[in-house]
């Protein structure tokens, strides 16, 4: 079962979604409907660090935090969520601290206009 704050890889379409992308996501759903549901909210990770410092964007630096499993920098894109079917998570490849979850809630919050 997966869990939030897993790193997984999954199929991501582009903008114009007719194609898809392999690519890292971390999952942000909650563990119990992770666990009741077949289907799953995660957030977008890319390697690209233009937006460095967006309070919408997390930070992962693998060289301190191994446990991600990701090898280079990369920023969580909380603005690009994606629902896709725990059938289509390929593989998991580590988890977020419960320190970078509670960033990954900050992003959030600030995505979604939360208090």
């Amino acid at each position: 079962m997966i869990q939030r704050g897993d790193i997984v890889l999954v199929d991501f379409p582009y903008t114009d979604v007719t194609r898809t992308k392999v690519r890292p996501a971390v999952v942000v759903l909650n563990d119990r409907d992770n666990q009741r549901l077949r289907k799953t909210v995660v957030a977008m990770i890319t390697g690209n660090l233009r937006r460095l410092g967006d309070p919408s964007h997390l930070f992962l630096d693998p060289v301190p935090e191994t446990s991600i499993g990701l090898r280079y920098p990369s920023l969580v894109s909380c603005n690009n969520l994606l629902t896709a079917d725990q059938s289509d998570i390929r593989q998991t490849l580590g988890h977020l601290s419960v320190a970078l979850k509670q960033q990954l809630n900050d992003c959030l919050k600030t995505v979604l206009e939360l208090p």
